[in-house]
């Protein structure tokens, strides 16, 4: 590998011709040639310490050691390049920002799209630990018992210890009718639980609606998927049709979603209002806008969130909340209040990477911090298993 000072390509980070890495002066490139591979490293000797040098000849030392060394035989270059850039992305030490390969950024596509073979939850980090944030509703999670709070303490066995949350969603889908094991352990439990679950075919059915009675309307959203705005808003015409007074907004184990999903939704009890804030690295904010036309405006708003209620789902509660639209019941949000884009690379792969965090209207910090409920009610794991529901049943109260 020879030291160069002229940069010519970035090994990464290109998404349709645009780089995230940097050219500029003193920059050094390395290159690389394995087989019919070659690809540049950029490293920045100024992000190093001062006291460290910068060898540019280590990449390739543990490249060919790896190579060349390694018990079992062959080893696949290809499975080197992609372990190197699982390697780049998790030096950030951020859950959230992971590289994908191809046959992963697929999976993850159609899971965002509303279709995918798993077991149905939504799992994220909180305080260092593997978490399930929602698990979705009438799937095998759901049907298991998991609950939005447990802790996957391993998957199949393996440690989730320091574990991306992409790589355990990977080891946690799988085809139909195959079996995962979670090893949960649920605040208030003695001991770990082993829950083996049959992965099955994930259809997401996002909005759901019932009258609650002749002037009260029950709105369920579950997710905030590619098809979600439509169905909400059929949803919202066939309930204006039944001219209700108040309405129940339930976001209760919604994991979040597509950020610009959320945005229209909220549109239809804030048109042309700020929802949310976003910051970047460099502090610099972008405001989110409603559009919509108010159809739920004039509607006394319950909101029922609970700490399965992540990401969008925050968003648009904290943004109802803040204009004093919805007063909200339950339990405090997750806290997941980072911006991810997913970034589309060569050959299939691509990059979901956290850029922002989020803020609502009136400036406060979501991430790690959550949405905090006006009326504080929480459910218990007796109500659960009696079939109660008193968040709901509170709901109805104030709205009576």
């Amino acid at each position: 590998m020879k030291k160069r000072t002229l940069i010519l390509l970035l090994i990464l980070l290109f998404a349709v011709g645009l780089a995230l890495g940097y050219f500029g002066a003193g920059w050094v490139g390395f290159k690389s040639n394995t087989g019919s591979k070659t690809f540049n490293l950029v490293v920045s000797p100024s992000s190093l310490p001062l006291n460290q040098k910068l060898d540019a000849d280590l990449f390739q030392q543990v490249w060919n050691t790896a190579k060349n060394y390694y018990v079992k035989q062959p080893v696949s270059d290809q499975d080197l390049f992609y372990g190197s850039l699982r390697g780049i992305v998790s030096a950030l030490k951020d859950p959230y920002s992971v590289f994908l390969d191809p046959d992963t950024a697929s999976k993850f596509k159609q899971e965002i799209a509303g279709s995918f073979e798993g077991i149905g939850i939504e799992i994220g980090v909180k305080k260092n630990q593997l978490t399930v944030i929602a698990p979705l509703p009438g799937t095998p999670a759901a049907k298991a018992g998991l609950k939005a709070g447990d802790e996957i303490v391993a998957i199949n066995h393996l440690d989730t210890a320091e574990m991306s949350v992409d790589y355990a969603a990977s080891l946690i889908r799988g085809k139909g009718g195959t079996k995962v094991k979670l090893t949960i352990f649920r605040p208030g439990w003695t001991n770990t639980k082993d829950i083996e679950i049959t992965r099955a075919k994930i259809n997401i059915k996002t909005v759901s609606w019932e009258m609650k009675d002749s002037s009260i309307a029950y709105l369920k959203i579950s997710h905030f998927n590619g098809d979600t705005l439509a169905d909400f808003t059929k949803a919202v015409k066939e309930i204006i049709a039944k001219n209700p007074q108040k309405l129940i907004l339930d976001l209760r184990d919604n994991p979040g979603g597509y950020l610009d999903v959320a945005v229209d939704c909220a549109g239809f009890w804030l048109p042309n209002q700020t929802v949310v804030i976003s910051k970047d690295s460099q502090k610099q904010p972008t405001v989110f806008t409603a559009k919509g036309q108010g159809e739920l405006a004039n509607l006394k708003t319950i909101v029922l969130v609970n700490k399965g209620s992540a990401s969008a789902a925050e968003i648009l509660a904290g943004a109802l909340q803040d204009y004093q639209k919805a007063t909200l019941v339950g339990e405090t949000t997750f806290g997941k209040g980072s911006v991810q884009e997913l970034i589309d690379l060569a050959g299939g792969s691509a990059v979901k990477i956290t850029t922002a965090y989020w803020y609502t209207p009136k400036g406060r910090q979501i991430n790690e911090v959550g949405i905090a409920p006006d009326i504080k009610v929480e459910l218990t794991d007796q109500d659960y298993e009696a079939n109660k529901d008193p968040q709901l049943d509170k709901a109805m109260e104030l709205l009576k």
